[in-house]
C-alpha cells in the first residue's frame, strides 16, 4: 500500500514507521476474520483493515474526527490480526502511531479526559493498594458494576528467603500485588523449588503500558526509563531475565528496545532488557523437567482445566501451545476452548472499563465457549483476563502458577 505522507510528517520518526508498515499493507483481508471488533459490530472501519485507512488518511493529511478517534479507540489492540497476517504487517505499532497523533489533534469530551486521566494516573499510584483493600473489605455492599472490578481478597502466603547462584528480576506491576498478591508470590515459590532466586528491585513499577495505551507516550516513556534505570544495576551483578507473569507487561517490557530506540541514553540499555524479558511460560520446559514428578499426583486430581491464552501471550509475543503442552506434561489436564480459542476476553488493559459494552460481550462469548468444556477452574496468564473472566462465572478463574504452587505446598 502506497502513501504520500503530509508534509509535517515527512522526516519523523513516526511518519517513517507508519510509511514501513503500511507499505506491507496488501488489502488481503485476511484481518477481518480473526477481529473480535469486526466480528461484533460488522463495520469495516471496526476492524484492522478498516483502521489502518483511517490511520493512512490521516498520516496524508486529511483532518481526524470524534468518528475516527472512536473507531481506534475501539480497538482491542489484541493483535490477532497480526497472527493472521500473511504479510507481517506491524498492526500494533501502525495503531499506536495512528491513536497518539488523533489524540493531538482531536479534543475529546471533558468526561473522557477525566475518565483517562483517573485510570492513567490512578492505577500507577501509590494509594491503589490501599484503595483496592478497602474495596475488598466492603466488596459485598458495592454496587454489581463497581464489585465486578474488585476481586475477593487473597492472602499471598509467604515470600521464600533462601538465597540461589541462579537471580532473576521480577515485574511488580502496578495493579497485580494489590489484586492478586498471590500470583507473584506463587511465582517467586515455585521458582525458588527451581533454584532461582526472584528479585524486585525497590525503585521499580509499572511497565508503561497503561499510560502508553492511553496516548501518554511521554509518562509512559518515563517509566520505562525508570524502569530500565532500577534493574540495570541487578542486570550488571548478573541476574538472568526479567521474568514476567503478566502477559501484559511481558508484552510491553520486551518491546522496550522498539520504543526507545531512538533515546540515546536508553536505547542500548532498553534493547538489553527487551532480550532479556522472558514470560513466565518460557520457564515452563525448565520447570516441567525440575518438578514434574513432584507435582503429577496433585496435578491430577484437580480436575479439568479450561485455559485461556491471553491475546498478549498468543498474539502480542507469539508464545502459544506451551502452558497447555507443559502442564499437561506435569499431570494437569488442561483443554483450551473447542473454538475460538484465538480470540480476545474483552479485557485488553483499560478496555473493559472505556468500552464497557462490547467487552461485557466479549466476555460473555469467551466464558460460554470455555464452560462447554466443563472445567473445574479457569486458568489464564494475565491479572486483566482473570479479573475480567472471573467477574462473570462462579468458577474459578486463576493464574496457572497458582496450581503449580498449590501442587508443591
Amino acid at each position: 500500500m502506497q502513501t504520500q505522507l503530509a508534509p509535517q510528517y515527512q522526516g519523523t520518526p513516526e511518519g517513517q514507521e507508519a510509511e514501513a508498515i503500511l507499505r506491507k499493507c496488501v488489502h488481503c483481508g485476511f484481518c477481518t476474520a480473526t477481529c473480535p471488533t469486526y466480528q461484533l459490530l460488522g463495520d469495516e472501519l471496526d476492524g484492522p483493515r478498516g483502521r489502518i485507512y483511517l490511520i493512512k488518511q490521516v498520516l496524508e493529511g486529511a483532518q481526524p474526527t470524534r468518528k475516527t478517534q472512536l473507531h481506534l479507540d475501539r480497538c482491542l489492540t489484541c493483535r490477532n490480526c497480526e497472527t493472521t497476517c500473511p504479510s507481517g504487517v506491524q498492526y500494533g505499532h501502525l495503531v499506536d502511531i495512528g491513536r497518539q497523533i488523533v489524540e493531538r489533534q482531536v479534543e475529546r469530551p471533558a468526561s473522557e479526559k477525566l475518565m483517562r486521566s483517573a485510570l492513567a494516573h490512578g492505577l500507577n499510584s501509590s494509594l491503589f493498594a490501599p484503595a483496592m483493600k478497602l474495596g475488598q473489605a466492603v466488596r459485598g455492599l458495592l454496587p454489581r458494576q463497581l464489585r465486578d472490578k474488585v476481586p475477593a481478597a487473597h492472602d499471598a502466603g509467604r515470600w521464600p528467603t533462601a538465597s540461589h547462584e541462579r537471580k532473576t528480576l521480577m515485574l511488580a506491576g502496578c495493579v497485580q500485588p494489590a489484586m492478586q498478591p498471590n500470583i507473584n508470590a506463587a511465582t517467586a515459590r515455585v521458582l525458588d523449588v527451581c533454584g532461582i532466586q526472584t528479585i524486585i528491585a525497590a525503585a521499580s513499577g509499572c511497565c508503561g503500558g497503561v499510560k502508553f495505551h492511553l496516548n501518554d507516550s511521554d509518562g509512559a516513556l518515563q517509566q520505562m526509563r525508570a524502569n530500565i534505570d532500577a534493574w540495570w544495576p541487578h542486570v550488571e551483578q548478573g541476574s538472568e531475565a526479567i521474568v514476567v507473569n503478566a502477559s501484559g507487561c511481558g508484552v510491553t517490557v520486551k518491546d522496550y528496545g522498539h520504543l526507545l530506540r531512538h533515546d540515546t541514553a536508553y536505547a542500548d540499555k532498553a534493547r538489553r532488557i527487551s532480550e532479556l524479558t522472558r514470560d513466565l511460560s518460557e520457564l515452563l520446559p525448565e520447570m516441567a523437567a525440575a518438578l514434574g514428578g513432584r507435582v503429577s499426583q496433585r496435578a491430577g486430581q484437580m480436575g479439568t482445566l479450561a485455559y485461556h491464552p491471553p491475546c498478549t501471550l498468543q498474539h502480542g509475543q507469539q508464545l502459544r501451545g506451551g502452558v497447555e503442552q507443559h502442564l499437561g506434561a506435569m499431570g494437569f489436564q488442561v483443554r483450551l476452548a473447542p473454538v475460538e480459542s484465538h480470540l480476545c476476553c474483552g479485557s485488553a488493559g483499560t478496555y473493559s472499563v472505556l468500552q464497557p459494552e462490547i467487552a461485557t460481550q466479549l466476555k460473555e462469548r469467551k466464558l460460554g465457549h470455555l464452560s462447554s468444556v466443563q472445567p473445574h477452574a479457569i486458568i489464564s496468564a494475565n491479572i486483566g483476563c482473570i479479573t475480567h473472566l472471573q467477574s462473570g462465572t462462579t468458577t474459578p478463574v486463576r493464574h496457572w502458577v497458582e496450581l503449580l504452587d498449590q501442587c508443591l505446598s
